[in-house]
């Protein structure tokens, strides 16, 4: 994988990659976004630790098909509030030490259920 950041636009405003080049001869991994909920069904309260059970289940998704989240190129994350944006970067910087995958995260008025305050989603690629 290679980062994609053209010296001819604006810096990302955080630790992310403007873009991210998959080779070809990769399979890629689609998850649907994933909540802060662990598998007991509790959701703890705080955005940092929803963030954490979000990343967990998404390894334990890429794991099924032999990725990790090394393998992460994308990640679409939504927040309820700005409140939670630096929660959820924490705990983002810290799963990609490496080149860190392209990203969005965007601001939403809320989930299925209103004590999920973070959902973030992931586009895994790996060597077929």
């Amino acid at each position: 994988m290679r980062a994609l950041s053209p010296s001819s636009i604006s810096r990302p405003f955080a630790r992310y990659s403007h873009g991210i080049a998959v080779p070809a001869g990769h399979r890629l991994v689609v998850t649907s976004g994933q909540l802060g909920i662990g598998a007991d069904a509790q959701v703890p309260a705080d955005c940092e630790a929803q963030a954490e059970l979000c990343f967990t289940n998404i390894a334990a998704i890429l794991a099924e098909d032999g990725m990790t989240l090394a393998d992460v190129v994308r990640l679409n994350a939504y927040v309820t509030g700005r409140e939670h944006m630096a929660g959820y970067m924490r705990v983002r910087d810290r799963q990609f030490p490496g080149t860190p995958p392209a990203s969005t995260l965007m601001i939403v008025t809320g989930f299925t259920r209103p004590e999920f305050v973070v959902e973030i989603e992931a586009i895994a690629a790996a060597p077929s």
